[in-house]
């Protein structure tokens, strides 16, 4: 699953979501520059759920 993450814009940005994902158990591959993350191992709810604690929305992009 592809998320867009808007207010993901520097390095401490990409470790705080990368650490989110794994703090519940999946695995993020994460494209800063297009403010994206790719996430497996996890439901949606869970991924969006584990990002809007640590402070970031994200939106399911169509694919």
């Amino acid at each position: 699953m592809i998320f867009s993450v808007p207010n993901m814009t520097c390095g401490h940005c990409k470790a705080a979501v990368e650490a989110a994902i794994e703090e519940v158990g999946g695995r993020a591959d994460v494209y800063l520059e297009d403010r994206e993350i790719e996430v497996s191992g996890l439901p949606e709810s869970t991924v969006l759920s584990a990002l809007k604690a640590a402070g970031y929305e994200a939106t399911p992009v169509e694919e």
